[in-house]
C-alpha cells in the first residue's frame, strides 16, 4: 500500500478499507508515516466525513494498536460511563461508588481537563495522595478489591488515540465525528467493558453547543459501540448553565461528597441518579432506567455509596482524612464575593465563560505546562430562572492569584444576562437514545 494514494482515495470521497485503515494506523504509530502526511489523511477525513464501517475500522485500528485488558477473571458484568465534558461536570465521581456499591464493577479510564472543561483526573488528583496512574495489574487489583477504579490513559492503552489526538490539536481536525468517535471508543474498548453509558454534552459549556450535532455524536458513538457488540445507552444533557453549584477540582469532590453523603440535592444529584440508574439497567441489576434510579437513591441513604467512594479513594493512594473531614483541606490565600449590581431573573449564562473564568483563578490549564490549584475556582450561586436582586451574591471565587479575581469577576458579569420576566430553566436530560 502506498499512504500518498490512500490520503488521494480520502480526499476524493472514496472509503477505506479495514486493511487501508490498519495500515495507516500501524504506519503512523511506528513512525513509518510521518506527521506531514498523516494531518493530510486527517483533513480529508475532517472535511469528507468517514462512513460508519469506517469508523469502526478506525477504532479497532486504534484499539490493537496497544493492549486491551482482559477482565475475564473478574466476575460480574463492567459497564463504564463516559461524558463529553462540560462546566461543573463531576458526575463520574458520583456514579462510580453508586454503582460499585449495587455489585456492577465500574471499570474508568477517565481524561484531564481540556480547554474550559474539568477533568476527572484533575479532580481526583486534588485529594492529597490519590493516584490515577496506576499499572494495568494495580487497575485490576483496585476493581477486585471494591468494584470500581478511575485511572489515566496508559502508555499500553490505545498508544495510536494519544499520537493521533496530539496532531489533530494541532491541525485543527478536533471536531470531528468519526475521529472524535474513534478516539473515545478506542479507550473505552479497552477497559475490557461490556456496556457504555455515554453522556453527551450540549449547550454553551459544551463541544456540541448545538443538540443535532450532540445527537451525531452520540449515535456515532452507539454504532462504534453496537459494531462491537457493546450495550449502550446515550443521553443528551444540559450543559447551558454548570452542573451543580461548584467549579473547580477540589470544590467539585467537596460537591460529589456532600451528594454521596445525601446532605445536597441538586441537578448534579438528579443527573447522577439518573445516570447511574441506567448504569444499574444496562449492568442487569434493574429492570428500567428509574428503577435502577430508586436502587441509587438508597445505596446513598444507607451510605453505602460514600462508604465505597472512600474505598475507592484509600485503594488508589488518597488519604480518606480530607473526604471525612473536607474543612481540613488548605484553602486559598485570596476569596472574592461576587455581588450583583441589578435586579432581575437569569434568562441565560454564557456557560463557556464561566468555565474560563475558573481557568483564570487556577483551575484549568491555558498551555500544556500549567500547574492545576487544586484549591481554585467558583461557588456559583445563580441558575437560569432564578430571581436575583441588587446586593446578593451571586458568585464565590477562590485563587492564589490575587489579579486572577478581577479578570475573573468581569467574566462572570459578562457570562450572566438578566430579563425582567422569568424565564424557564432547561431541561436538563433532552433525549435519551437506546
Amino acid at each position: 500500500m502506498n499512504s500518498s494514494e490512500l490520503i488521494k482515495k480520502k480526499r476524493d470521497f472514496e472509503s477505506l478499507t479495514e486493511a487501508e485503515i490498519n495500515f495507516l494506523i500501524a504506519g503512523y504509530t511506528s513512525g513509518t508515516i510521518p506527521d506531514y502526511q498523516f494531518s493530510a489523511f486527517l483533513m480529508a477525513a475532517y472535511l469528507n466525513g468517514m462512513t460508519t464501517k469506517e469508523t469502526s475500522f478506525l477504532t479497532n485500528a486504534m484499539l490493537h494498536s496497544g493492549k486491551v485488558i482482559d477482565l475475564n477473571s473478574i466476575k460480574g458484568m463492567k459497564i463504564d460511563k463516559h461524558s463529553t465534558g462540560g462546566v461543573g461536570d463531576k458526575t463520574s465521581l458520583i456514579i462510580a461508588p453508586i454503582v460499585a456499591a449495587a455489585g456492577i464493577n465500574v471499570p474508568m479510564i477517565s481524561g484531564r481537563g481540556l480547554g474550559h472543561t474539568g477533568g476527572t483526573l484533575d479532580k481526583l488528583e486534588s485529594i492529597p495522595g490519590f493516584r490515577t496512574g496506576l499499572s494495568i495489574n494495580e487497575y485490576k487489583n483496585v476493581l477486585k478489591k471494591c468494584g470500581a477504579v478511575l485511572i489515566g490513559q496508559t502508555a499500553d492503552i490505545a498508544p495510536a488515540d494519544k499520537k493521533i489526538y496530539a496532531l489533530r490539536d494541532v491541525t485543527s481536525t478536533v471536531e470531528s465525528i468519526p475521529l472524535i468517535t474513534s478516539s473515545i471508543m478506542s479507550k473505552k474498548l479497552a477497559e475490557g467493558i461490556d456496556g457504555l453509558l455515554l453522556d453527551v454534552k450540549t449547550g454553551s459549556g459544551a463541544f456540541m453547543k448545538n443538540q443535532k450535532d450532540a445527537e451525531q455524536l452520540a449515535l456515532s458513538l452507539i454504532n462504534t459501540a453496537k459494531a462491537f457488540n457493546k450495550n449502550v445507552i446515550a443521553f443528551i444533557t444540559d450543559m447551558n448553565q454548570p452542573l451543580g453549584n461548584y467549579i473547580g477540582n477540589w470544590l467539585e469532590v467537596f460537591e460529589s461528597v456532600k451528594i454521596l453523603k445525601g446532605e445536597l440535592i441538586n441537578d448534579l444529584s438528579d443527573l447522577s441518579l439518573t445516570l447511574a440508574g441506567a448504569m444499574m439497567y444496562l449492568g442487569g441489576k434493574a429492570n428500567s432506567i428509574n428503577a435502577g434510579k430508586v436502587i441509587a437513591s438508597e445505596l446513598i441513604n444507607s451510605e453505602q455509596a460514600f462508604k465505597k467512594f472512600l474505598e475507592i479513594v484509600k485503594l488508589q493512594g488518597g488519604d480518606t482524612a480530607y473526604i471525612i473531614h473536607p474543612d481540613k483541606y488548605p484553602k486559598t490565600k485570596y476569596h472574592k464575593r461576587v455581588i450583583s449590581k441589578k435586579n432581575g431573573f437569569v434568562d441565560s449564562i454564557n456557560n463557556y465563560e464561566l468555565g474560563m473564568s475558573a481557568l483564570e483563578l487556577g483551575a484549568g490549564r491555558k498551555t500544556k505546562e500549567d500547574v492545576i490549584d487544586p484549591a481554585a475556582g467558583i461557588i456559583f450561586y445563580s441558575k437560569i430562572g432564578t430571581e436575583i436582586k441588587e446586593g446578593d451574591i451571586v458568585a464565590e471565587l477562590f485563587s492564589n492569584k490575587k489579579d486572577s479575581l478581577i479578570i475573573a469577576e468581569k467574566k462572570i458579569f459578562n457570562a450572566i444576562v438578566l430579563s425582567k420576566k422569568k424565564t424557564s430553566a432547561p431541561k436538563l436530560i433532552k433525549k435519551i437514545i437506546t
